[in-house]
């Protein structure tokens, strides 16, 4: 090969191989954990003689496991005036804090202090024994299905509900899993920070792929403003169906306990990760007495989730996208849509409910003491009034 030959030939080399790169797809990005190590960990809990596993100002000389500096609650509740703190240069979520400014969209335990709000309630949001008192008004999930104990607190009480773990929310929930009730993310969360899918969660197989580590749930984070639910436009997503299920763990139910990852929702909705544990408020039933119905049509006996937002009558007038009472879709978005389309779009758990605290009792996301029909003292387009269009008329 000549000299003249030879320079066309890696020219036309150069060429073709800068066009096959630029029309390879992108590569699947994950936003899993990233920072230097010592932001979260510590080798020996020991460095220059200091105590080290005090991240969020937790007391004592307490180690954690998996060499973390801090627990669930060191990390994520630091009870400061910021609703996203920083450890190094990671961002961390907040869920106990004193923000003015507004809280997360899982809300805020300090509500359930009185750090912040109307004053201290055990009606304002779940009491996990990670950092709040044993609830003094409820033993056991309100709403458990009257079978495997679920109604008498044996599986989740007011004495061992966690952030994580087997009688927590996030992460794996083996009902067999050894776990520290006061480090909740043993084991259940083991892997999943350094793992995380951000952004769009379809696939929901272990906790690192699922919605906000809730193993089994899909859903779309936002990645506009991180962790919040800010306007029409910014705002999470959350996954759900246009028709319930009948839960339960009887024959001719459907289980959320034949996973390998524990309990999770058959069908990967919010409200059915919340039936889990509140059974009676999310499914239906054949029992008149338990259950939202035994139909997913109205007249209903408790207020329906998983269920289509009418597209008829008041309902048809839900069309733009109100943080105050968020829907479901039935298909996880890219991104976070401000439309609302009645007879598609589904009303869930999240829809008056707040994951973590209010400031309203039973974790409302408005004071349900305002809500008064056709009066003109009541607030007007919000609360239950998003939904019901014509009642505060």
């Amino acid at each position: 090969m000549s000299k003249l030959e030879n320079a066309i030939f890696w020219s036309l080399f150069y060429v073709c191989t800068t066009i096959f790169l630029l029309v390879l797809p992108p590569p699947l990005v994950l936003a899993r954990m990233t920072g230097p190590c010592d932001n979260c960990h510590t080798m020996h809990n020991s460095q220059d003689g200091l105590v080290m596993a005090t991240a969020g100002g937790e007391s004592g000389s307490s180690e954690n496991f998996f060499l973390t500096r801090g627990s669930c609650i060191g990390c994520h509740a630091m009870g400061t005036a910021n609703k996203i703190e920083l450890l190094g240069n990671t961002p961390v979520p907040q869920v106990l804090h004193v923000d003015g400014s507004g809280d997360l969209a899982g809300g805020n335990f300090a509500y359930l202090l009185g750090n912040k709000g109307s004053g201290a309630s055990d009606a304002k949001g779940h009491n996990v024994i990670d950092f709040i008192n044993e609830d003094e008004l409820l033993y056991a999930p309100p709403g458990g299905i009257v079978q495997s104990g679920h109604n008498i607190g044996v599986i989740v009480n007011d004495g061992n509900l966690t952030c994580a773990g087997t009688n927590g929310c996030h992460g794996y929930r083996k009902v067999s899993m050894t776990y520290d009730p006061l480090y909740s993310g043993t084991p259940g969360l083991s892997g999943a920070h350094h793992n995380n899918v951000d952004g769009k969660c379809d696939v929901a197989t272990t906790a690192s792929n699922s919605y906000r580590f809730l193993t089994g749930v899909k859903g779309y984070e936002n990645q506009t403003d991180k962790w919040q639910n800010v306007s029409s436009s910014s705002h999470n997503e959350y996954f759900g169906q246009a028709t319930p299920i009948q839960l339960g763990c009887s024959t001719g139910n459907t289980s959320c306990h034949a996973t390998s990852a524990g309990v999770s929702p058959p069908d990967n909705t919010m409200s059915q990760f919340c039936a889990s544990c509140h059974g009676n408020f999310h499914t239906l039933t054949t029992v008149t007495s338990s259950g939202i119905g035994s139909s997913f049509t109205s007249p209903f006996i408790r207020h329906p989730t998983d269920v289509a937002l009418p597209a008829s009558g008041e309902y048809a007038s839900y069309t733009s996208y109100n943080i105050d009472a968020p829907v479901a879709r039935t298909l996880v978005p890219d991104a976070a849509s401000s439309a609302v389309t009645p007879g598609s779009d589904v009303v869930m758990c999240l829809s008056c409910h707040a994951a973590h605290a209010t400031d309203f009792p039973d974790m409302l996301r408005w004071d349900y003491d305002l809500m008064k029909a056709n009066d003109p003292s009541s607030p007007s387009n919000s609360g239950c009034f998003v939904c019901h269009t014509t009642k505060d008329d």
